[in-house]
């Protein structure tokens, strides 16, 4: 028969027709072409090159040559123009604002939302998602370039300012001061994440997303927001503290900054707990209304104005010691190279770097594209995130990701498409060549104040605990894990053990799995678990059971105790208990006449009758076999064949049925006929017809 071994039922002696016949279907054949046929004609369709193939590469890799010929100007212009607007407005005083958590001068965080709004415009596949800075990686470029500036020999003095060269003097940066250097490394770091975000684009590894779940990336999340307020706390009591190194930093912060609340400046603690005061009303004001608000109304750029007034008209910075964001120049600084020299050190935090911005982008550009009815590429958007940080590192810009606020604005607001983000990138240039400068008085506490105001929604997931608790308690455990890591810990760490705490539920699951017996639902072909239904019977002579996860290598072992403790019989042990009692009658022949043995006269010579000559096991929720995991059914079936037991598989999908004939499973040499039973009903009735052709069996052990 075409594509494997027969499906022909075999058929034991007798007269033809008491033997059930199961239900046979023909195979189609299947033709495995050489692994070098297939890599060849794979290889020949990639490196082949025509005009129309060309056209077709140039369209994927720059989607906006796709829609914008079809761009609708009367439906879609004043939509993207407005949350162009509103984003670009919004996102000024945030891009400055993040620019504290990557450890860079204010004009970087305006640098790198300009470029890449540009850049994901003409390569991303979204219409909706705004490409810009997202806090955790903010934080996490953040740690690398204190880590490298503490190695490069710049250090803190005891007012908080930072001072030295260090091993810089005779480096590779001789003129260099920590703000050029900070850069260096965040470009740097900015750069290598980017080319691996390509390279896993050129490798089509953008599956990779789906390895990190909701429940993970949530608690990554908030365990990262924790860390970045609490970074936030010093500047917004005005505090001058170094930033907090390794594991712990949490901790160690909330240690430094309670230890120096006697140094709180009163002017920034007062700055920041008014900010506070307006900006978190409007905030949720603007989310409770914002189905009758046609754009959100810009609280925050309304603070930095009257902040930066006050400042500059109050002399918050002379008179009270305030620190404030200082020279902010315009314009556009001439490109450099990222410092090769570093990138050894950095390869590590780029890499999970490059995952995280990845993952987020992805989820939230697959969430809106679900959303509105249209369909992203993973892979181009790796590509496009991944350009979006390799160009940008060149003028000086940090890493960038898809953020949720933003797209939740920009979507709000009528956005049709990418052309939007040119607008939001018109207002970014906008301020970087003519208003940067005027927010030289704006307090760095007023920064951390809208930093930790837009941490809000990450926060509130600690209200959402329960619920998670009560639907699924493995997705809040990694959720908590995550967390407490992330923010106890390290940040990468949190995300290490999320990544391995998911992967090894999944594979818990699987070792959990239990052995259900099957019983039948009246005369219906339906057989369900008899612990989960009322009403269910068992079938005389025959016992089905069901093993409801795939059987491979990691939990061979545990199927075959679940299935002989579910059946009643552990080979094993009734072995020893065979050889027990041949030694004990061999001992007795050899008294001649001696009285009884105790264990003989105790009944245990006595056969043990199984209740089923065959049984069934259900096959249709394993998903796959290994090599063990044939070996595995092998072994069941030769335990259960010395006792009397025929063993029979129902409902294999066609990957199982493939395993068990290259694992040699079906043996006509060894009496064991290749048999597909397509439902467990007509397994059953096979088993039923073995005892009707062959009368009573014999399964007494």
């Amino acid at each position: 028969m075409p594509g494997g071994g027969s499906n022909v039922a075999a058929r034991a002696p007798g007269p033809e027709g008491d033997l059930h016949v199961p239900l046979i279907l023909e195979e189609r054949g299947k033709e495995e072409e050489p692994l070098k046929v297939v890599l060849g004609r794979k290889l020949k369709k990639r490196c082949s090159w025509s005009p129309a193939r060309a056209a077709a590469l140039l369209l994927d890799s720059v989607p906006i040559l796709k829609w914008l010929p079809q761009y609708r100007i009367k439906d879609w212009l004043l939509g993207d123009v407005m949350s162009g607007v509103i984003v670009g407005i919004l996102l000024a005083p945030q891009s400055i604002a993040y620019s504290l958590l990557a450890a860079q001068d204010p004009i970087y965080g305006l640098y790198t939302s300009f470029f890449s709004c540009i850049i994901y415009t003409f390569m991303g596949t979204s219409r909706h998602i705004s490409v810009g800075i997202f806090g955790v990686l903010c934080l996490l470029v953040g740690q690398v370039v204190e880590r490298e500036l503490a190695v490069a020999g710049y250090v803190t003095d005891v007012q908080g300012n930072r001072t030295g060269l260090g091993s810089l003097e005779n480096g590779t940066f001789p003129d260099c001061d920590r703000s050029c250097y900070a850069i260096i490394v965040g470009s740097t770091v900015t750069f290598t994440a980017g080319v691996y975000q390509v390279l896993m684009g050129l490798l089509q590894v953008g599956f990779v997303s789906v390895f990190l779940s909701d429940s993970l990336l949530s608690g990554f999340a908030t365990g990262a927001s924790l860390t970045i307020l609490t970074s936030q706390l010093k500047y917004l009591l005005g505090l001058k503290l170094p930033r907090t190194q390794g594991w712990g930093s949490l901790i160690k912060t909330w240690i430094g900054l309670l230890g120096s609340l006697d140094q709180t400046n009163m002017c920034d603690l007062i700055t920041s707990v008014l900010c506070l005061l307006v900006l978190v009303p409007t905030k949720e004001l603007n989310e409770r209304f914002k189905s009758k608000l046609k754009a959100p109304i810009p609280f925050e750029l309304f603070v930095v104005i009257a902040t930066t007034l006050a400042s500059h008209f109050g002399h918050f910075k002379e008179q009270y010691g305030s620190e404030v964001s200082g020279h902010i120049p315009t314009g556009f600084m001439p490109p450099q190279l990222p410092a090769w020299s570093l990138i050894p050190r950095i390869a590590l935090d780029a890499f999970s770097i490059a995952i995280v911005g990845f993952a987020i982008t992805v989820s939230l550009s697959e969430m809106f594209a679900k959303k509105h009815g249209y369909v992203v590429d993973p892979n181009q958007e790796m590509y496009a995130i991944g350009f979006c940080n390799i160009i940008p590192s060149f003028f000086r810009c940090f890493v960038t990701s898809a953020a949720l606020t933003k797209t939740l604005v920009k979507e709000s607001t009528g956005c049709q498409t990418q052309l939007s983000s040119l607008v939001t990138a018109l207002v970014l240039l906008l301020i970087l060549l003519v208003i940067a400068p005027f927010f030289y008085s704006l307090q760095k506490c007023v920064l951390a104040v809208i930093i930790m105001v837009n941490l809000r929604g990450a926060l509130r997931k600690f209200c959402d605990v329960p619920r998670m608790w009560r639907a699924n308690r493995v997705d809040a455990g990694v959720w908590l894990l995550t967390m407490a890591t992330s923010a106890l810990v390290n940040t990468e760490l949190g995300l290490l053990l999320g990544v391995l705490a998911s992967a090894f539920c999944v594979l818990a699951r699987t070792q959990r799995a239990q052995t259900l017996q099957l019983g039948q639902s009246g005369d219906r072909d339906v057989f369900k678990e008899l612990t989960a239904y009322k009403g269910l019977q068992t079938l005389p002579g025959v016992a089905a059971f069901r093993y409801e996860a795939p059987i491979y290598y990691a939990n061979q072992t545990l199927f075959k105790k679940s299935l002989y403790r579910n059946t009643g019989l552990d080979p094993v042990k009734e072995r020893a208990r065979r050889k027990r009692l041949e030694r004990g009658k061999k001992q007795e022949e050899e008294r001649k006449g001696a009285e009884q043995s105790p264990e003989a006269s105790s009944g245990n010579f006595l056969p043990h009758a199984l209740p089923f000559h065959t049984l069934i096991i259900d096959c249709g929720p394993v998903l796959f076999l290994d090599t063990a995991g044939v070996a595995a059914l092998k072994e069941v079936r030769k335990d259960f064949q010395e006792f009397g037991v025929q063993l029979l598989l129902a409902q294999c999908n066609t990957s199982t049925i493939d395993s068990l004939r290259r694992g040699g499973y079906y043996d006509p040499e060894t009496g064991n006929v290749e048999r597909i039973f397509h439902t467990v009903g007509d397994a059953v009735r096979y088993g039923q017809s073995l005892l009707s052709q062959n009368g009573d069996c014999d399964t007494s052990f």
